[in-house]
C-alpha cells in the first residue's frame, strides 16, 4: 500500500510547482509515519510460511530448554526462549500413528490402517494449505506407503525422502528419493544434511510467496551412529548394521540441533524468519531404553509406551510476528492439534466436511488464554504384522483411564504400575475418572468398521511406478 501511494509522486519531476512539493511533502511524512508507527504491519498481518519440524524417537527429556542435561541443544533451545514452550505436549508411542494424527487432524481410531501405510483417501493439512495458495514441500522421513505418486496425491508439490519406495540406509552413504526418483549417495554424504539442504533450497526458490514446509527428521532415531561431527565419523560407512553405539544418540541429537539452527540461520538471511510460523515437536519418546538425564533425576527412552516416557515430547512455537516471546504454556496438546492450528495461522478455512479431533492452540502461541483442552483422547494399536491390539485411554494432566477400566494417578504413578480401583477413588480422582470416561464415550464408535477388516501390509512390498535415476 505504501509503495501504491509514494510512486505517482516519485515521477514528479525535480523542479515543480509550491503546491505539487508541499503535496511531495506531505506524501513523504505519511509514509514516515507509517513506517515508523507500524514497523512490522506488513509481517503481523501477511499469511506465515510455515514450518512444522517433527523429531524422530526425541522425548521431552533430551532438550536443554526442558531441564535436559545429557544433550547441548543450543539452537532449539534459543528457540524456545524467544518463542513459546509447551510443557504438555502429547502424542502417540510409534511414528506412524503420530504421523497419520499430525497430517490429517483426526484420532487414530478414525482413519488409521496400519504401521508403515496412510490412507491414500484422507485429506491432509498439505492439501489444505495447497487449496489455499501455499507451496508445499515435504523433505526427510515418510514411511507412509510405497505408491509414487502418494506425497503429491496428500498434497505436496515437492519431496525430497527417505524411505518411500524403499528401504536403504538413511545416515552415512544413503538412499533417498527425490520427487519419487530413487537416487543412491556413495561418497561420504549424510542423509540428514541432504534432506537439510533440500529443505533450504526449497525456501530461497519459494520466498516471494507463502509456503508450507514438512520437515519430518531422520534424527534422531536409531541406528546409533556417529554423525559428521563425531570423532568416529567414517565416510565409508555403509550400511546401518555398522559403527552403532549407546553414545552416538547424544552426537545425533546435537547434530540434529545443529542442522534446526542452520534453517534458521537461512530464513534470517532471507529476511524471513519475522513472519515464518516454525513448530518443533517430536513424534514420540525417546528410543526404547536409552537413558538420558534432567538433573539428578534418570529418564529411560519408553519408545512403544503408552506411559509418560512414551508419548510425552518436546514442542516449542516460534513466529516472531506474531507469537509471545519467551513463554511456558502449560495447556495440554495433542498431535491432531497441528492441523487446525496451522489453517487458522494461514487463513485457510477448513472444509464443512472436515471436521478434525484437533482443536487449535494459535491463541496460546499468541499468549491469550485461548481455549485449553481439558483431556487427551487416544487409540493406539499399530497393526505392525498381525497384532491388532488396541489400547484406548483418556488423560489430563494427572489423571488416566483406559477402556478397559484401568485408571493412574500419573503424579504419583508415572510409570503406571499401581492401578486404582475406579470404584474406590473420592475427590479429585472419582471427578477425573466421570470426566475422562465422558472423553471415551465420544468416541466410542469412532471406528470405521471397513477399517477393521484385514489390511495388506505393504511396508516392505515394491513401489508401484518405481523411478530411477537417470545414470
Amino acid at each position: 500500500m505504501i509503495t501504491q501511494v509514494h510512486r505517482p509522486f516519485s515521477r514528479l519531476p525535480a523542479t515543480c510547482s509550491p503546491f505539487v512539493a508541499s503535496l511531495r511533502a506531505f506524501a513523504a511524512a505519511i509514509a514516515a509515519l507509517i513506517l515508523g508507527v507500524f514497523p512490522c504491519a506488513n509481517a503481523a498481518t501477511a499469511r506465515p510460511n510455515i514450518i512444522v519440524i517433527l523429531a524422530d524417537d526425541l522425548g521431552y527429556e533430551t532438550l536443554g530448554c526442558n531441564g535436559g542435561t545429557s544433550y547441548k541443544t543450543p539452537a532449539l533451545d534459543k528457540l524456545a526462549a524467544s518463542g513459546v514452550r509447551f510443557t504438555h505436549c502429547f502424542v502417540l508411542p510409534l511414528c506412524t500413528p503420530t504421523r497419520v494424527q499430525l497430517m490429517t487432524g483426526m484420532s487414530n481410531a478414525r482413519n488409521y490402517i496400519n504401521f508403515g501405510n496412510i490412507d491414500p483417501a484422507v485429506v491432509t493439512v498439505a492439501n489444505l494449505l495447497k487449496q489455499g495458495g501455499y507451496a508445499t514441500c515435504i523433505t526427510g522421513k515418510w514411511q507412509l506407503g510405497r505408491d509414487v505418486d502418494l506425497p503429491h496425491k496428500l498434497g505436496f508439490d515437492e519431496a525430497c525422502l527417505w524411505q518411500h519406495t524403499r528401504r536403504p540406509p538413511r545416515y552415512a552413504n544413503p538412499g533417498l528419493e527425490y520427487n519419487g526418483v530413487e537416487k543412491n549417495f556413495t561418497q561420504g554424504e549424510y542423509g540428514p544434511d541432504l534432506v537439510n539442504d533440500y529443505a533450504l533450497d526449497f525456501i530461497t526458490r519459494k520466498k516471494d510467496a507463502p509456503f508450507f514446509l514438512y520437515y519430518p527428521m531422520m534424527l534422531t532415531h536409531s541406528p546409533y551412529q556417529p554423525t559428521p561431527d563425531s570423532a568416529a565419523w567414517d565416510p565409508k560407512a555403509t550400511g546401518e548394521g555398522v559403527n552403532q553405539k549407546p553414545e552416538h544418540f547424544g552426537d545425533m541429537v546435537a547434530y540434529m540441533d545443529k542442522l534446526i539452527g542452520k534453517l534458521v540461520a537461512h530464513l534470517d538471511s532471507l529476511g524471513l524468519r519475522e513472519n515464518t510460523l516454525l513448530l518443533f515437536l517430536g513424534d514420540n519418546g525417546t528410543g526404547r531404553g536409552t537413558r538420558s538425564m534432567m538433573g539428578d533425576r534418570v529418564v529411560i527412552g519408553g519408545k512403544g509406551t503408552t506411559t509418560d516416557t512414551g508419548m510425552h515430547v518436546p514442542f516449542i512455537a516460534h513466529w516472531p510476528a506474531n507469537a509471545a516471546k519467551g513463554t511456558v504454556c502449560g495447556d495440554l496438546v495433542d498431535s491432531t492439534d497441528v492441523l487446525p492450528t496451522l489453517c487458522e495461522a494461514a487463513g485457510v478455512a477448513l472444509p464443512a466436511t472436515l471436521k478434525p479431533d484437533g482443536r487449535s492452540f494459535l491463541a496460546q502461541v499468541r499468549g491469550e488464554k485461548g481455549s485449553p483442552r481439558e483431556w487427551i483422547y487416544s487409540w493406539y494399536s499399530p497393526r505392525q504384522g498381525a497384532d491388532r491390539t488396541v489400547k484406548e485411554f483418556a488423560f489430563n494432566h494427572r489423571f488416566k483411564l483406559y477402556r478397559d477400566g484401568s485408571f493412574h494417578d500419573l503424579v504419583k504413578d508415572p510409570g503406571e504400575r499401581e492401578p486404582l480401583s475406579v470404584a474406590k477413588l473420592d475427590g479429585d480422582a472419582a471427578a477425573a475418572a466421570k470426566r475422562l470416561l465422558f472423553a471415551l464415550d465420544q468416541f466410542k464408535n469412532a471406528r470405521p468398521a471397513r477399517l477393521e477388516q484385514p489390511a495388506p501390509d505393504t511396508t516392505d512390498a515394491p513401489a508401484k511406478k518405481k523411478k530411477k535415476e537417470k545414470q
